[in-house]
């Protein structure tokens, strides 16, 4: 893996250290980037009452800082401020099938954000921050659908992390095991890539005939597929 220029490296520290697969860890600030903007879901590692939780949420990245719906993370802020989170991001690329089952693993771009978040209180910051991660999970819903009004935004919390500390994985190629003692056993060995999709369009069971959908939905969703030909009615016979 390449080294990154000074200006776009991240800062080493205990947290981000990689002491396992070394080979694949990177603090390469621009792999980061790639890694935060091919997903919107992330998973929020926080004591809850003195137990851990990890929470899925919806976030967005402005390149600076991670933004992120967190009620559960809300109240563990409010009961012990200035405690710490764990933020990942994983995306699976594919299964990494070699010739021993312990050579197997996974080709995967994962992402590991530390700090203390804050609760976003301004309501423009708040109203911008919605924006980032609703963009990021759907670009042009934010123009399209109803923006919140001051009691939803007052109904919502959203929390703002910093991305100043963190690291990126990521696993790529074949098994390792192509030139071991494996490879005389003459089993097939390689990946079984994962790729994912959007599907058709569903349209909302209550929605008024002649409402189309906006260009930047169906310019995602996968068409959907024709219609089964009806069979025909036989002959009878006489």
């Amino acid at each position: 893996m390449t080294s990154p220029s000074p200006a776009r490296k991240l800062p080493e520290t205990a947290r981000t250290r990689h002491r396992r697969l070394r080979e694949q860890g990177s603090l390469d600030r621009d792999a980061l980037d790639a890694v935060l903007a091919a997903g919107f879901l992330c998973h929020v590692g926080v004591m809850v009452d003195g137990t851990p939780l990890v929470v899925p949420t919806v976030y967005g990245s402005d390149g600076t800082t991670l933004y992120f719906h967190g009620s559960v993370a809300s109240r563990s802020l409010a009961a012990s401020p200035g405690a710490s989170v764990c933020v990942t991001v994983t995306h699976v690329d594919g299964l990494v099938l070699a010739r021993s089952v312990f050579e197997h693993g996974v080709n995967y771009r994962s992402a590991m954000v530390f700090g203390t978040p804050r609760p976003v209180t301004d309501p423009d910051e708040k109203l911008a921050g919605l924006r980032c991660l609703t963009e990021q999970a759907t670009p042009g819903q934010w123009d399209y659908a109803r923006r919140p009004s001051r009691r939803e935004l007052a109904a919502t919390a959203l929390l703002a992390l910093s991305l100043d500390e963190a690291s990126v994985k990521i696993r790529t190629g074949p098994p390792d095991d192509g030139d071991g003692a494996d490879a005389e056993l003459g089993l097939w060995a390689g990946v079984l890539p994962l790729h994912t999709s959007w599907g058709p369009l569903e349209p909302d069971p209550a929605l008024p005939a002649g409402i189309e959908p906006p260009s930047h939905l169906a310019g995602r969703a996968t068409p959907s597929p024709p219609p089964s030909p009806q069979p025909q009615p036989q002959p009878r016979p006489r």
